[in-house]
């Protein structure tokens, strides 16, 4: 099935491009949201995985994410922004984190924040990622009119 993302990502003209992401996005009138809640390092047992590992954590994140996504008919490529949530004071943490993150939206680089965070919900969790996303569902085939 092909389908169009709804999301367009905008990026500023005016603004620093050092960003590694775009400033804003939008989603047309019509389109269904998609509120995603955090997306942990957890695994099918409920697990924290890569303890002690920031990008491992990341990574185990983000696949989490893909799931969750697409059991609600959405994909990367419809993610209209991000909150990534590191739980560290130390800016080499949250950027390791983020890379891993960054790379596996590749040129989907929806706009992002980055938090450093005290504590986060699951014991040994050090990462994790929420996202709001915008699909245009393909009208639903009805019965064809009657001649």
């Amino acid at each position: 099935m092909t389908r169009t993302s709804a999301v367009s990502l905008i990026r500023s003209r005016t603004l620093s491009d050092v960003a590694e992401y775009a400033y804003a996005a939008t989603a047309p009138a019509g389109s269904r949201l998609i509120f995603l809640a955090g997306a942990c390092p957890l695994d099918e047992q409920g697990n924290t995985v890569a303890v002690g590992d920031y990008a491992g954590q990341a990574a185990k994140a983000v696949e989490n994410l893909r799931t969750a996504l697409a059991d609600a008919g959405a994909s990367i490529e419809d993610v209209i922004s991000t909150r990534v949530l590191v739980a560290s004071a130390r800016q080499e943490d949250l950027v390791t984190a983020w890379e891993v993150v960054r790379d596996a939206f590749g040129d989907h680089d929806a706009p992002s924040t980055l938090m450093g965070v005290t504590v986060l919900g699951y014991t040994d969790q050090l990462v994790e990622i929420e996202a709001v996303a915008a699909v245009l569902d393909a009208p639903e085939a009805g019965p064809s009119p009657s001649r």
